[in-house]
């Protein structure tokens, strides 16, 4: 009963939603609503919305549901808005977050000694960007400020946690085998 009353409500609410929404944001609009059934209903209308349709999908990115657009059709929207890929992250940027990404939390040293080059800027820049945030000083002597990345990250890059990012022999034959 409870699933066919919130179905279209809760749809509703992630056509809207601006973050991912979350079950707990849903037991707050819902208060009367066991946690468990809620649960449910939200499970069901992804799997039900996401097998009758391929355009748009509800997915499970940072901690939360949204809906996006299918990854399929991402060439076609960019042509319709009359935009570029987004290049708003230089590949200095990319190589430092991949580094905080795999190694967090990690300090400034750390991530020059595998990177070669001095990342103070790039480290601004991430932070400005809110792509990573500090975790604390290492207990160390100097106590330097440790890194790591944000709920932000998570969705920027459409990722349901980091458990989703790609391991490092599944990077390395990627990579080996674009030099082919």
């Amino acid at each position: 009963m409870l699933e066919k009353e919130l179905t279209n409500p809760i749809l509703a609410m992630l056509f809207v939603a601006t973050d991912p929404l979350t079950l707990s944001e849903l037991q707050e609009v819902y208060p009367d609503s066991p946690p468990e059934e809620l649960r449910n209903t939200l499970d069901d209308l992804v799997s039900n919305f996401n097998s009758f349709q391929t355009a748009v999908e509800i997915r499970q990115i940072g901690g939360g549901y949204r809906m996006t657009t299918c990854p399929e059709h991402h060439e076609d929207i960019r042509a319709y808005l009359q935009t570029k890929p987004s290049a708003k992250l230089s590949l200095a940027a990319l190589e430092t977050l991949a580094v905080i990404a795999y190694k967090q939390p990690v300090t400034l040293s750390e991530i020059m000694e595998i990177r070669g080059v001095n990342s103070g800027s790039t480290i601004r820049t991430l932070l400005e960007k809110k792509l990573i945030e500090t975790r604390g000083r290492k207990k160390v002597v100097g106590r330097p400020i440790m890194y790591g990345t944000t709920k932000d990250f998570v969705i920027h890059f459409g990722l349901k946690d980091l458990t989703e990012l790609p391991t490092l022999e599944e990077l390395e034959e990627v990579l080996s085998s674009a030099g082919e």
